[in-house]
């Protein structure tokens, strides 16, 4: 029997993790939350492991991923917005990065051709540091560590990433819709 359907239900599963995640953060449960979001962050990556490790790569795959990784992120700065523990202009421009890389997917994909999912390197640079920062704000709320400078050093590193890589997404983008590629 295959197991080809493994990583698509990983993905499902990393969506299933957000509610009781961000109900956590809700409720100042931060030991829990933390858990939870070191699971789903962990099962990105084994998601991603066996997709390209076995070719278990499916279209459902290539969409159902990077949704759980937006639903996850953005719902945690969104959160972590709200019980002000992290600034809302950071969480805005996390999210307004995400918005504008799925219109212009959305777009791409019924004006020009099937988008397929090719995440940059800035853009993975960006995912990891966003988790980063979103687990050390969590173990500040929670146990009071990591010190200020550090969280306030990766929001920076996160909100550079976000810019350019939100740049570097318009423009390449941008230059394939005026080729047809």
């Amino acid at each position: 029997m295959s197991l080809s359907w493994l990583p698509n239900a990983i993905s499902l599963l990393r969506i299933a993790l957000v509610v009781p995640i961000l109900s956590l953060i809700l409720d100042e449960r931060f030991a829990w939350a933390l858990a939870l979001f070191f699971v789903a962050g962990f099962s990105d990556g084994i998601d991603g492991y066996l997709a390209k490790r076995f070719g278990w790569y499916t279209r459902l795959g290539g969409l159902l991923d990077p949704v759980a990784d937006k639903l996850l992120v953005a719902g945690t700065f969104i959160t972590l917005a709200y019980t002000q523990h992290i600034p809302v202009w950071l969480a805005a421009a996390v999210i307004l990065r995400d918005v504008i890389i799925v219109g212009g997917a959305t777009a791409y994909n019924f004006i020009v051709r099937p988008v397929q999912g090719e995440p940059t390197k800035i853009s993975k640079l960006n995912t990891a540091l966003q988790l980063l920062f979103l687990l050390f704000v969590m173990s500040r709320a929670g146990f009071g560590w990591p010190d200020e400078i550090s969280i306030t050093v990766l929001g920076a590193s996160v909100l550079i990433t976000v810019v350019i890589s939100g740049v570097d997404y318009v423009l390449s983008w941008s230059e394939r819709a005026r080729s047809g590629a």
